[in-house]
């Protein structure tokens, strides 16, 4: 098989990505592993005790979080793959597919609209109040 110039160069952009992103994802553990202390937690005779950090914890695991944060993080979430969904369209709005403009526009309007009854719904439920909450003690 004979392969064309092209194509051969679109194997090597495709080669080098691939090392690129092998070296991204493999790289951090090769760096963690060379940069590492070693012997810290045996010198103290913690090695059965978890570490996070390299620093020693302070309380028990087992603390009881607000469910604030986790309606945060689904807000953040639903917002930012909805923004996503905007990009493409932002991309090919002014090309010649979309002639006339104005349906299309008022689609992506009623679609931000219903992303901000969405925000205004959870205001109203009191989403985004920082009342410290106290828990009493298992």
């Amino acid at each position: 098989m004979d392969m064309s110039a092209a194509s051969l160069g679109d194997l090597l952009y495709v080669a080098a990505f691939f090392l690129g992103g092998l070296g991204f994802a493999v790289g951090p553990f090769i760096v963690v592993y060379f940069l590492s202390p070693r012997k810290t937690r045996n010198i103290a005779n913690k090695t059965g005790q978890f570490i996070e950090c390299g620093v020693d914890p302070i309380g028990p695991a087992w603390i009881r979080y607000g469910v604030v944060f986790y309606l945060y993080a689904l807000m953040f979430l639903a917002f930012d793959v909805d923004v996503l969904f905007l990009f493409p369209v932002a991309m090919t709005y002014n090309s010649g597919q979309f002639a006339g403009g104005m349906r299309d526009f008022y689609e992506v309007v009623i679609f931000v609209g219903i992303l901000s009854l969405a925000l205004v719904y959870a205001w109203k439920k009191g989403v985004f109040t920082w009342d410290r909450k106290v828990y009493r003690q298992q």
